[in-house]
């Protein structure tokens, strides 16, 4: 089989969710890896990616080198912002650059060679793959890693229980009431199972939500990350060790990675998801993936992993564009 010839640029704003997407997806090229964030600045920054004509004018000019030829034979955005480069780089290249676009850009999908957008945001067209989640690196060799890098975690004991922490979005409310309703329930199953509990805030976990589940879990065996005053994130050693997870409903990305694990994952809500992220929620609860807090599962699950396989459809296409030029 031809291998893909050229560079990929991965090309992301500072998000952490969308950098570990696009990097997911481009790591699995076989191709030399350039990592760009990139920021645009007014007007384009209001308007991108709609408004894509002036080239490199849309960046500051301390970042206009990091965006000029030699142009990438592939390229990958997640993002609105990203989108507005890797939409520039088709034409810019004059078609010699393959570019994917992960998340629903909000318009035409036809100014990319290939949109990825998750099956919940409804985006339908020839040039589309509709995965069911958000792109990831975990497998189980991530996994095995992951476990290496917090041998102590094994100390702890079963069935250990990560609880994933994100924060309040627009139409979800994680509050301190939420906090206290969600600490009690694990407490609750920490009484009837015994175990240990590891809980992950993230930089969107509101410090009055840390602070109860402190108090809640003062005398549980386990761990409470919440940011890198506690020392290095030990995200992969939880997602290794964990028995079950338990992650707030307001994160496409952490449900995501969660699936993949195989173990059972459970989820918290209070009230009504936004359309959006119920259609996400229904798609992983029909597929078996999901359940509501207090719900058995199956102690093993079969994983989430798609990546792997939209990296080698993405690969065909680029071949077979390739062998035209």
């Amino acid at each position: 089989m031809l291998k893909l010839r050229g560079e990929c640029w991965a090309i992301t704003d500072n998000a952490a969710g969308n950098q570990r997407q696009a990097l997911a997806l481009a790591e699995r090229l076989g191709l030399p890896v350039r990592h760009l964030v990139l920021e645009p600045r007014a007007p384009w920054s209001w308007l991108a990616p709609r408004l894509s004509i002036g080239g490199p004018l849309a960046l500051h000019p301390d970042q206009r080198r990091l965006f000029e030829p030699p142009w990438p034979s592939v390229a990958i955005g997640c993002g609105r912002a990203a989108a507005l480069f890797t939409r520039q780089l088709r034409s810019l290249s004059r078609s010699r650059c393959y570019t994917v676009q992960i998340l629903d850009p909000r318009i035409g999908p036809s100014h990319w060679d290939t949109v990825i957008a998750p099956l919940h945001d409804q985006l339908s067209a020839t040039n589309v793959l509709t995965p069911l989640g958000s792109l990831n690196t975990i497998d189980d060799s991530w996994l095995a890693d992951g476990r290496d890098s917090c041998p102590a975690l094994a100390e702890l004991p079963q069935p250990r229980v990560g609880a994933l922490l994100g924060g309040p979005r627009k139409g979800i409310t994680l509050d301190a009431d939420y906090a206290r309703q969600l600490a009690r329930h694990l407490l609750d199953r920490h009484q009837r199972d015994g175990g240990s509990l590891l809980v992950l805030a993230s930089r969107r976990t509101p410090p009055a939500l840390i602070d109860i589940f402190s108090q809640a879990f003062r005398a549980v065996p386990g761990l409470i990350w919440a940011g890198p005053d506690d020392g290095t994130n030990p995200y992969p050693g939880v997602l290794g060790w964990a028995d079950r997870l338990v992650v707030t409903p307001d994160s496409v990305n952490m449900l995501s990675e969660a699936c993949a694990v195989g173990c059972p994952v459970h989820t918290f809500t209070l009230a009504a998801l936004p359309a959006r992220i119920e259609r996400f929620h229904a798609g992983l609860r029909d597929a078996g993936l999901l359940h509501d807090i207090d719900a058995d599962a199956p102690a093993l699950q079969l994983p989430l992993r798609e990546t792997s396989a939209l990296a080698d459809e993405l690969c065909r296409r680029i071949r077979a564009r390739q062998a035209l030029s």
